[in-house]
């Protein structure tokens, strides 16, 4: 009996590993409000999220800044300085702001739901909203480009825009960043290999992976990666923090029925269990009640019980 019990404490506490880097891709659907309170219930691992605005949504309503931390982002090209207002306003406010988002996906088209900017007006959009963000101390974050091969490049050339707005005639500027956003939907060896170019491109700068998943696959090999990538993340320093695309319902779901956080009854699946640093549920994802075990669930029990079968337990 006393291996038995050890054995099941040790595989809870190894089935949902905690990270103080791990934040939620806030993705809110009307019709199952209740699904809101899942990111913040009691024991969550979740520190800090975003919501694709440049507001707090009004479902962490009461939830305290320090727990779980909002950060703005400028979605796409505005028109004067709303959004410098509005994180103002927030700051005056009181809500801690410590970091903002740039542009999403700027380089894809708003058809696969990119902000389609060109890199000039990025620049000029950014000198007036978010480089004056610097000067109170709140840490701006590259725009965020899709995974293809033109997101280096457009950054590129986003930055070498912006320098020439806040260079003058006696002074070569550079505008002000502090981390890269990096999204990716693919396999793990192209997620590593991704990353090696953006810190190759910009080398000894924080990472943020902001966006990503392995999309429309299998159970098992959804789940292997989602553990892959989150065990390299959490040992990687130069990764700040990170956010996994999946904060809905498997029937909701762009990226595949398997790749979410919740079943279609709103419980946790084994990777949205993980991803706020508890144990598997052994909820499928494609299941209308907290029934059904996934693979990687069942082999673990399996494995679980040879090994108290081999202490006679």
């Amino acid at each position: 009996m006393f291996y038995t019990r050890s054995l099941l404490l040790a595989f809870g506490a190894a089935a949902g590993a905690a990270s103080s880097k791990r934040g939620l891709v806030f993705v809110p659907n009307s019709q199952w409000p209740e699904d809101n309170n899942v990111w913040v219930q009691s024991g969550s691992d979740l520190t800090w999220y975003y919501n694709y605005g440049s507001t707090p949504s009004s479902a962490f309503t009461g939830h305290s800044q320090e727990d779980f931390e909002f950060v703005p982002m400028l979605w796409g090209a505005i028109s004067g300085t709303s959004f410098l207002d509005e994180v103002n306003g927030l700051i005056q406010g009181g809500v801690n702001i410590s970091h903002v988002l740039g542009f999403n996906e700027p380089d894809g088209e708003s058809s696969t739901g990119g902000s389609n900017i060109t890199p000039a007006r990025a620049a000029q959009v950014w000198v007036d909203n978010i480089e004056p963000l610097a000067a109170k101390g709140i840490k701006l974050g590259l725009p965020a480009c899709t995974g293809g091969w033109n997101g280096i490049p457009w950054l590129q050339q986003f930055l070498a825009n912006c320098s020439s707005l806040v260079s003058t005639d006696a002074e070569t500027k550079n505008c002000t960043y502090d981390f890269v956003n990096i999204h990716w939907y693919g396999n793990f060896e192209g997620l590593a290999s991704h990353m090696g170019s953006y810190s190759a491109a910009f080398p000894n700068v924080t990472q943020w992976i902001t966006e990503y998943n392995l999309d429309n696959q299998d159970l098992s090999t959804t789940q292997r990666f989602f553990n892959t990538s989150a065990e390299y993340f959490d040992r990687l320093d130069y990764v700040g923090r990170y956010s996994y695309f999946g904060s809905f319902r498997s029937k909701v779901s762009n990226v595949g029925e398997n790749a979410v956080m919740l079943n279609n009854a709103g419980k946790l699946t084994d990777i949205g269990s993980w991803y706020l640093g508890v144990s598997a549920t052994g909820v499928l994802p494609t299941s209308v009640a907290g029934k059904g075990y996934s693979p990687m669930a069942m082999a673990s029990v399996v494995a679980l019980i040879s090994v108290m079968a081999l202490f006679g337990c």
